[in-house]
């Protein structure tokens, strides 16, 4: 591999040049046996090192989808994982995932296991995949985790995408909605307020409230924005506090309707990840720890961490469950006919794919309820907005 390389000498000269070697690490290393401080290195046709090592690309879920399909059919045509992980490196079309998996390759060569290679990239690779490639290579059915981990990832990928999607056409109409009062109050209604001011009559209060709606906007928009984006970045930093997380979590439980979406939502990824690691011969206490950090809901993840406390102590996983109230009835009913049967990953399975309908479901029925209630809504308020200037206007009229 060629590397673009810019440095200076100890004299302080800078040089600019290539240097040829199997990785970024030989690289510096031969360009400092000859003396040189490095300034800044790349591979040709990459960004440069640092941009690839702080903050660097994004890799979506997609494409670590794909990333694990192709290597669990690697694996079972009997490549070796160095092969397989340099080929990959080569044929990803993200940069960023194909740098990622060049630096695996390195590791790997060097007699570095799978996981902890992958371990270093946090970036595309999660706590939970790290976990199932550990529990692969301990079992050496790591061709099947890695299958387990593509359908895995793909559902969630699915599940998440299709919550955006859902959020979408609502989003719109409140953007939609927001931009049409603001132009409203800020050009139509103070030219309407000029004919009504002219006339001299007496004005309504209602039509009063909204002349001062107008001229709030008008005069003083520029700071309602700025304490806007104020609120916006105090409750984002709230939010990042042990406190505000949990908040968060709490009141997204607690809406009405949207709540009940998003438990099953955590629900299904509970019962997804346990029944994937349990599959992967993973023990139901490292499941448990590992799920508690993926969930993302401090409420569940607190749920999950007592869990695999109290299950250290010899509990039932089911008897553990019994005494969240978050956790429905039918799910600990369903862990405790698993367990008895034996059958626990299986049952975590049927659950999983149970609130996985439950919330295409919610979903659905979601969108179809928001849809019309925003339209009526835009046209209540625009109604209300010009009927508050017009109507005195229209008296006016009939008084003449």
């Amino acid at each position: 591999m060629i590397f673009n390389y810019q440095a200076t000498t100890k004299e302080g000269e800078a040089q600019n040049g290539t240097v040829d070697a199997p990785n970024v690490n030989l690289a510096i290393a031969s360009l400092q046996r000859r003396g040189l401080i490095i300034v800044d290195i790349k591979a040709e046709g990459t960004g440069s090192f640092l941009s690839r090592h702080i903050g660097g690309g994004r890799v979506k879920i997609k494409d670590v989808v794909i990333m694990s399909r192709q290597i669990a059919t690697l694996f079972e045509a009997k490549v070796s994982a160095l092969a397989a992980f340099r080929m990959l490196a080569s044929e990803s079309d993200n940069p960023t995932l194909s740098q990622i998996l060049t630096a695996v390759t390195d590791d790997i060569k060097a007699g570095m296991p799978i996981s902890q290679a992958m371990a270093k990239h946090p970036k595309a690779f999660s706590n939970f995949y790290v976990h199932m490639v550990e529990a692969g290579e301990e079992s050496g059915k790591i061709s099947d985790n890695f299958n387990y981990l593509a359908d895995y990832l793909e559902r969630s990928y699915e599940m998440v995408s299709k919550a955006k999607n859902a959020l979408i056409y609502p989003i719109f109409i409140i953007v939609s909605f927001v931009g049409v009062m603001i132009l409203m109050l800020t050009f139509v209604i103070p030219k309407l307020t000029t004919i009504l001011v002219e006339t001299g009559q007496q004005i309504p209060i209602y039509t009063k409230i909204v002349i001062g709606l107008s001229d709030l906007v008008r005069n003083y928009g520029i700071f309602l924005l700025v304490l806007v984006a104020i609120l916006v970045v105090f409750i984002r930093r709230y939010i990042s506090t042990a406190s505000g997380g949990e908040s968060l979590s709490r009141f997204k439980l607690a809406v009405p309707y949207i709540g009940n979406l998003y438990r099953k939502i955590y629900l299904s990824r509970i019962a997804d990840n346990l029944s994937t690691m349990l599959t992967s011969g993973i023990s139901m206490v490292r499941a448990l720890e590992i799920t508690a950090e993926v969930v993302d809901n401090v409420v569940y993840k607190n749920i999950l961490t007592e869990a695999s406390i109290s299950l250290k102590s010899g509990n039932l996983i089911s008897s553990i469950m019994y005494k969240y109230v978050e956790i429905p009835n039918i799910m600990v009913q369903m862990m405790k006919v698993g367990e008895e049967s034996g059958k626990l990953g299986f049952v975590l399975e049927t659950l999983a794919r149970f609130y996985r309908r439950e919330v295409d479901n919610e979903i659905k029925t979601l969108v179809d309820l928001i849809e019309p209630a925003m339209i009526v809504l835009l046209g209540l308020m625009v109604g209300v907005l010009l009927t508050s200037v017009l109507l005195p206007i229209y008296n006016l009229a009939e008084g003449i």
